[in-house]
């Protein structure tokens, strides 16, 4: 879903997507995770409302700091793909305040995490809210893909969604949820936020990894 927004007489487009099924394909049971993106002059904004199962509890971790291994935690996750190079970024954000986000250059390969967000949550009764400030120089250039997921619950009760699901058809026996399946993401890109004329500024953090 696309909604404008006027900076300065520039119109620039805020895009909203919901989590409505499992990782393989199933339909989720509750309220589905949504996800806004929207312009910022620093960066990409990103605003998640989702259910709040509070399962598993809070990561012993300060608010506003990294967590590492926040994904065996309550959490919702956007990853940002370069589908010619493989590179891409992982933004992990978690209801009691903690984040994580990773560099990856190639599948699985993080060359840099625990970096530093903007990011505040806030827990209302059956429902959190999520704002996160990711910068451009977090983001690999030539972004083309894109998919988001959210993970709540424990053992037998753990579950697995995600916005672009593996196909009913393509799953395998015994095969279980891997968020990095990169060739099931779908068509993103910044310039469909920020305006087709918009450059992507360079980042310190990329220029030096090869491809």
């Amino acid at each position: 879903m696309l909604n404008s927004v006027c900076n300065g007489c520039i119109l620039l487009t805020a895009m909203e997507f919901w989590i409505r099924h499992t990782w393989d394909s199933l339909p989720v049971d509750h309220e589905p995770v949504k996800i806004r993106f929207s312009p910022d002059e620093e960066g990409l904004r990103m605003e998640v409302t989702a259910p709040f199962f509070n399962d598993p509890p809070a990561p012993a971790g300060t608010p506003g700091e990294p967590f590492p291994g926040l994904w065996d935690y309550e959490v919702v996750e956007s990853f940002f793909l370069n589908s010619n190079t493989e590179q891409y970024l992982e933004v992990e954000v978690c209801p009691h305040g903690q984040h994580l986000v990773l560099l990856l250059n190639g599948k699985h390969n993080a060359f840099m995490q625990q970096l530093p967000l903007s990011f505040r949550a806030s827990i209302e009764g059956e429902t959190w809210k999520g704002e996160a400030l990711l910068p451009w120089r977090y983001f690999p250039q030539g972004i083309n893909k894109m998919n988001s997921y959210a993970i709540h619950g424990s053992g037998a009760g753990r579950t697995y969604e995600a916005l672009y699901p593996v196909p009913r058809e393509d799953l395998q026996e015994g095969q279980g949820p891997d968020f990095h399946r990169l060739e099931y993401f779908q068509n993103f890109t910044l310039q469909s936020i920020m305006g087709e004329d918009w450059v992507q500024p360079e980042s310190d953090l990329w220029n030096s990894v090869s491809t």
